[in-house]
């Protein structure tokens, strides 16, 4: 199944190593509102806007409404946002690749909904992709029209001393590592701020912690801004060059090929976790195609999404280099002190199962592409008195940990 309801592992907890990749960006400040109408220069932005709409989103054979208020439109394949990237230019989608060895996944005809805007029974045609429509207000959120759809450009560090971006997080370094997957349980953190957010995801990571960084990202993520609500919402991210002038989250600009056309990128996620009660996971994979030389991602076991075409890539043409699973939030403090944006459930790890929010089963991709368990997790939380971070090995669960916290507390000001 692509989800499924988990009982409680017997926690054997460890903390290990200092070593983290955190991309470290500073908040820009929401635009202040203006409600006289200037000729000008709103004209001429309402102009951008619209003109920039019309290049993402394509004309579709069908449009479903959400519950939420998301319009899924059902975009013919050949027509999604990345075929207009100059090297794909008047290309189809690739058929799928050979999936990593390890167990076999449920067949995806009897995987249920993961997600809102498909609880209804409408689906969208062979043939077509499901894609989240993007609205004038949906670019009017964010802080700038230039940076729609994509993180700051950002200053990396090894350390995470700085910057707003706060983390706790499992990694491993020092191999090569041609992909990642884990399961992790999908959880409503309350933002305070339009300008955060909190997000729970796998990283896939080359390059020196500099300008050639390149990464692949995907998970779930709560962001105001960017979706205009506060539900946790499946995303993914790709850059390489730390966030400075390539990549973006979701279809929001020509890069990740969709092949899937059950599941919409930046659709809200449904069921989620409840609080001393059924905790509900999504399984995610990435990898590399021994082949061609692709990144695929797969979301719920079966369900292959599609993929970033190698081409995008400098240091992630060949193998990551590092690969973290974990829960980061922006703090900007807004009201003067450590936000109370949470992470993961808004519970510490040491609460446990049902309380706080997990990664479990752990793996990665090696040269034989293979899925094999970590050689040596480790964990570190950025500030742990806000949030925190326990990790364990078990039968049952393998490599996993317990994550997250509420922010701002008696011990975390």
């Amino acid at each position: 199944m692509a989800s499924s309801y988990v009982r409680s592992p017997r926690i054997i907890a460890f903390f290990i190593g200092f070593f983290l990749l955190v991309s470290v960006c500073a908040a820009n400040a929401a635009p202040a509102t203006n409600n006289t109408f200037q000729p000008g220069e709103e004209l001429a932005k309402l102009k951008r806007i619209r003109a920039h709409l019309r290049r993402l989103n394509k004309p579709s054979a069908k449009t479903i409404q959400s519950p939420d208020g998301d319009l899924i439109d059902c975009v013919p394949s050949h027509l999604q946002p990345a075929f207009d990237h100059p090297e794909l230019k008047g290309q189809k989608p690739l058929e799928p690749p050979e999936r990593p060895k390890g167990p076999e996944p449920a067949d995806p005809a009897t995987v249920e909904s993961l997600q809102l805007w498909a609880v209804s029974g409408e689906s969208c045609p062979e043939g077509t992709v499901p894609i989240r429509r993007t609205t004038e207000a949906d670019m009017l959120r964010a802080s700038s029209l230039r940076g729609f759809g994509r993180k700051p450009a950002a200053m990396v560090r090894r350390d995470s001393t700085s910057g707003g971006h706060e983390h706790a997080v499992g990694y491993v370094t020092g191999e090569q590592y041609f992909g990642a997957k884990a399961s992790l349980n999908v959880w409503a953190p309350r933002v305070t701020t339009p300008s955060e957010f909190s997000l729970s995801q796998i990283w896939v990571i080359s390059g020196s912690f500099g300008g050639d960084l390149n990464t692949i990202e995907a998970g779930w993520q709560v962001s105001p801004e960017l979706y205009g609500d506060n539900r946790p919402r499946f995303f993914t991210y790709w850059t390489t060059d730390a966030y400075q002038a390539t990549g973006c989250y979701n279809l929001l600009c020509s890069g990740f090929v969709q092949t899937n056309n059950r599941v919409a990128i930046g659709a809200a996620i449904s069921p989620l976790s409840a609080l001393s009660g059924r905790q509900f996971d999504i399984s995610l994979l990435v990898w590399k195609d021994p082949k061609h030389g692709n990144w695929w991602l797969e979301f719920g076991p079966g369900l292959l999404v599609g993929y970033w075409p190698s081409f995008l890539f400098s240091r992630l043409a060949q193998h990551a280099s590092m690969v973290q699973f974990g829960g980061e939030v922006v703090n900007t403090k807004a009201a003067g002190g450590h936000t109370g944006t949470q992470m993961g459930s808004g519970h510490f790890a040491g609460e446990g199962f049902g309380r706080a929010a997990y990664f479990r089963n752990l793996q990665v991709v090696d040269w034989d592409n293979s899925l094999v368990p970590l050689g040596n997790l480790r964990v570190l939380a950025d500030h742990p008195n806000c949030y925190d971070i326990k990790g364990g090995i078990n039968k049952g669960w393998g490599h996993y940990f317990y994550y997250g916290g509420p922010g701002r507390n008696m011990r975390c000001s």
